[in-house]
């Protein structure tokens, strides 16, 4: 009988022991890259455009970086009314500088714009992990710091998301629903079909490791997957919401756009021939864009 507690300790140990490994392996195969900024807001033609550089207090202590970018005011005109403002999140293993094309269109509309590094990203302070609810919880710290700024209208405040950064802004704005508008950039329709996609590119067996690995990843960001699906936030939004996706993605196919658009017939859809990543793809349908903004935030 004691060989038999022996062998069950033995046991639980040597478990305990490949489950921390599979853990560090998973966070070290997940984890986003790094990549630094390669341009600036100064890099751009802003025309008088005030652009603050901004470090924000962020969730668990972390410090998020930014840029606040402000149309000019009228000097020696009469005051202006609180104007919109659009908080912008950037993709997976991307950056706040890889989203500064969309600057020029919003402020030349009159939107204030923040453009933010989630944790783990750009110049925002690093954590164990992130993940998309963590995107969630940096939106929602930039949010506070853009609503608290003068002469932003806290009521009229939209989202951009790219990838990753697309699902946090659905999943922010279907828990807040402060938001009056979304536009979501190349969302994928549920996280579940991205880690099987990666587990096969990795020629990780499904069955068995794969199904582990799934269950992990649930327990370490902590919510489940059918929860924070954009296939499932996008149906609980009350703000019009504008799906822009590339027809070319092989990252995250066209259909999973068409899905969504099924999920939530009042949203809108603007195909457009680009893949996953957009920059070079987005300047043709500007306009699109923040006509769709000005209708949602706008007075009319």
């Amino acid at each position: 009988m004691a060989d038999l507690f022996l062998y069950v300790a033995m046991f639980g140990v040597v478990l305990l022991a490949l489950r921390a490994l599979v853990h560090r392996a998973l966070l070290r195969g997940l984890a986003a890259p790094r990549i630094a900024h390669e341009v600036t807001p100064a890099d751009l033609d802003l025309g008088r455009a005030e652009v603050t550089q901004v470090q924000i207090a962020g969730p668990e202590g972390a410090r998020l970086f930014g840029w606040l970018i402000t149309p000019a005011t009228v000097s020696g005109g009469p005051p202006e009314t609180p104007r919109p403002a659009v908080l912008v999140m950037h993709g997976w293993g991307a950056n706040a500088a890889m989203m500064l094309g969309l600057a020029p269109p919003l402020i030349a509309a009159g939107y204030a714009v923040m453009f933010l590094d989630a944790r783990c990203h750009g110049r925002s302070d690093g954590a164990r992990f992130t993940s998309m609810p963590r995107f969630a919880e940096d939106i929602a710290a930039g949010l506070a710091h853009l609503r608290a700024q003068p002469g932003i209208d806290p009521a009229r405040i939209a989202l951009i998301g790219h990838s990753v950064g697309a699902g946090a802004v659905l999943l922010h704005a279907a828990r807040a629903r402060d938001i009056c508008a979304v536009v979501s950039l190349s969302a994928f329709a549920h996280p579940r079909e991205v880690m099987q996609r990666w587990m096969a590119e990795h020629r990780i067996p499904f069955r068995g490791i794969g199904q582990y690995i799934l269950r992990h990843v649930q327990r370490v960001i902590g919510a489940r997957f059918d929860e924070i699906a954009p296939i499932h936030t996008v149906t609980q939004l009350r703000c019009p919401v504008l799906l822009v996706h590339g027809l070319e993605d092989v990252t995250a196919p066209f259909s999973d756009a068409e899905r969504l658009r099924a999920a939530a017939p009042d949203a809108q859809l603007l195909p457009v021939h680009g893949d996953h990543d957009l920059r070079d793809s987005l300047h043709a349908h500007e306009p699109e864009i923040v006509s769709f903004l000005n209708a949602a935030c706008l007075p009319s």
